[in-house]
């Protein structure tokens, strides 16, 4: 009897590293399944901890300005964004809400508070607090329940997009084969110019997380491009973590 408990635990253990081992196999091959079973396996992939605590290298330029920074990240879940951008001193911090966006520069001596206007200006595309979220989560930025969707299989990856598209933009989602979270997503509104493309090259496994180590952004209104990406250094979840945030006195209001 000790023996069979003995071989049971193994098989166990055994089953679990293996489970772990495939969710990360880059060498899964797509094959036809069902929309409805990609939408599902997705959804499933969502993020399960209560904080996020990262430190990432940040790559921006938006065609002025084009700079290298350290960017502190800060989530807890569904409540706060939290963001300080630092080049050997604090470059900026920023703390977003559900409803609000509250931003501050210690360089230029200047700060925002509002909805999310300032973030639209930035990706040129409308956002709100949960599309955010599940852009740093490798999650699609849209419900994907809430259309009935089609699936074609594209560069080994799973590619959502819904039956009956939006007037207003297309949308489009590619889904990895292995672990089910985003090698990639797209919105465009073709009236307003805008094209906001995420992508995803790399994830690493953490806590039995599937958390991006890479995320590509390439934002596109009118003929203005803006591309920021990130290279995750390092992520803790579930820790005590601090978004206090306070804006400096004497600094100026931006207006947009």
């Amino acid at each position: 009897m000790r023996y069979l408990k003995y071989l049971l635990v193994t098989v166990v253990i055994f089953s679990a590293c293996k489970s772990t081992k495939n969710i990360m196999d880059e060498n899964v091959i797509a094959k036809e399944i069902s929309a409805k079973k990609v939408v599902r396996k997705h959804i499933a992939t969502h993020f399960d901890k209560e904080t996020v605590d990262a430190k990432l290298k940040a790559n921006f330029n938006d065609g002025k300005i084009k700079q290298s920074i350290s960017v502190y990240l800060k989530i807890i879940k569904d409540e706060v964004i939290w963001l300080k951008g630092t080049k050997f001193i604090s470059v900026f911090k920023a703390k977003i809400t559900p409803t609000s966006v509250q931003f501050y520069s210690p360089l230029e001596k200047k700060y925002f508070e509002g909805d999310f206007a300032m973030l639209e200006k930035l990706l040129g595309t409308e956002i709100n607090f949960q599309q955010l979220q599940n852009l740093f989560l490798g999650q699609a930025i849209l419900d994907l329940k809430l259309k009935k969707q089609k699936v074609a299989i594209e560069n080994n990856s799973y590619v959502l997009s819904p039956q009956l598209q939006a007037n207003l933009f297309d949308a489009f989602f590619a889904v990895n084969p292995s672990h089910f979270k985003l090698d990639q997503q797209s919105i465009v509104n073709s009236l307003k110019g805008q094209r906001l493309d995420i992508k995803y090259p790399l994830y690493k496994l953490v806590e039995d997380e599937v958390f991006p180590q890479e995320i590509n952004i390439k934002a596109k209104k009118g003929t203005k491009l803006t591309t920021i990406d990130f290279e995750l250094k390092s992520v803790e979840f579930n820790t005590e973590i601090n978004t206090s945030f306070t804006i400096p006195k004497g600094y100026k209001r931006i207006n947009l």
